[in-house]
């Protein structure tokens, strides 16, 4: 039996945020986006400014309910999904 969809608030920081020309959505999720990866095949699909976005997606990092995850990570019941570029220090 598959999840029922579910709705998610996503975040976009940074450069991500500019391509997309948003900084944040709500979305209701198929029930077939179990992982942060396939939340960003799902956002690929929704338009040329997402597959920009994503397009260099091994550099793209997600957090899910504000924690860093890898794209394997499940999202489970995750309320919100931020996705940004690295952060760099000095």
């Amino acid at each position: 039996m598959t999840a029922a969809p579910r709705n998610v608030r996503l975040l976009y920081f940074a450069w991500v945020r500019e391509k997309i020309g948003r900084d944040a959505e709500t979305v209701e999720l198929p029930s077939d986006v179990v992982t942060v990866s396939d939340l960003v095949d799902w956002l690929e699909q929704r338009g040329p400014e997402y597959g920009e976005a994503f397009a260099r997606r091994n550099v793209v990092r997600a957090a899910v309910d504000r924690t860093h995850v890898k794209p394997s990570a499940p999202l489970g019941a995750a309320r919100e999904v931020a996705f940004f570029p690295p952060v760099t220090g000095g």
